[in-house]
């Protein structure tokens, strides 16, 4: 039993270092429909509007980004991978946008996240963050 004085509801925001800021912003609004939401360059600050939580992208060049270090790459990554919850997951759909892209989609498997077993596939953004894409709780559909 937890003694905080607060529940968690969601996940509201994550952050990510990035050394290719444009191609960030490519990714993950045009392959993952992210909206940008919110610039302060000021500070070095991206946000993308994600559902209801926010993809923050923080240039390692930056004034946030610089007392972090270098740049995650595939040999020293920021996290192991996130997972974005989509409202349905249609894999033959979901292979196409993914391959106009040039993005490569990993095996479609029932996978358990915070609503319960679900469908979801990985892919990585161009940085090498893993991605997971997670439909809504019930068996795998036909692909």
């Amino acid at each position: 039993m937890s003694t905080a004085p607060f529940s968690i509801a969601q996940i509201d925001h994550l952050v990510l270092r990035v050394a290719d800021l444009a191609r960030m912003l490519a990714f993950y609004t045009q392959v993952l429909g992210c909206t940008l939401e919110k610039v302060q360059e000021d500070i070095g600050l991206w946000q993308l509007r994600a559902g209801s939580s926010l993809i923050d992208l923080v240039p390692v060049d930056g004034p946030l980004g610089r007392p972090g270090g270098a740049a995650a790459g595939a040999q020293g990554r920021n996290l192991d991978h996130f997972c974005l919850r989509v409202e349905a997951l249609d894999p033959v759909a979901v292979r196409a946008h993914l391959a106009r892209h040039g993005v490569p989609a990993g095996e479609l498997a029932l996978r358990y996240g915070a609503q319960g077993d679900g469908p979801s596939l990985y892919l990585e953004d161009p940085e090498g963050n893993v991605v997971e894409l997670k439909g809504p709780p019930g068996p795998l559909p036909a692909a």
